[in-house]
């Protein structure tokens, strides 16, 4: 078994990247309308992530993608603020380090492109991601930044760069 690898979304892992999201949305109950699985963007991945200052990184393990999360500007909002989206991880992707790896790599590059923080939204019941984004530096905020069309997710987070 190969050990997952993080790289950058190519046009290729478009149909198995949004695959892996509706199928954790899925599993989590999320409703499908107002939160990421009612995105267009879902089905075109790799193309939405080609405009500047925006990145989208896949895991992939034994040729199959697992995983995912970018970063991109905030919609919708004045500041220089940029967005962790889209960070979803299959099962068998949990709980070996790969949410802290990916968080460091979208950390990273939202420096490189100079944003002075990152924000995201969640689910209320999503846990263990709160964990790892408190983890990251991330902290509560009560309310929405910009609009992202997210209007389910009550969870707003957002830390320093």
């Amino acid at each position: 078994m190969d050990t997952p690898i993080i790289r950058l979304i190519e046009e290729k892992d478009n149909a198995q990247i949004a695959k892996v999201i509706r199928t954790v949305l899925e599993d989590f109950n999320v409703p499908k309308v107002g939160t990421a699985y009612a995105d267009k963007s879902l089905d075109t991945m790799f193309e939405t992530y080609q405009k500047p200052n925006s990145v989208y990184f896949v895991v992939e393990e034994n040729g199959r993608i697992i995983g995912g999360a970018g970063v991109a500007k905030l919609d919708n909002y004045e500041g220089n603020v940029c967005e962790l989206q889209k960070m979803y991880f299959l099962p068998e992707a949990r709980g070996k380090g790969i949410g802290a790896q990916m968080m460091e790599f979208c950390i990273g590059k939202a420096r490189e492109f100079n944003f002075e923080k990152i924000y995201l939204e969640t689910m209320e019941y999503m846990t263990h991601a709160q964990k790892l984004y408190k983890q990251a530096g991330f902290e509560y905020i009560d309310c929405a930044l910009g609009d992202t069309g997210h209007y389910s997710c009550p969870v707003h987070m957002i830390r320093d760069l």
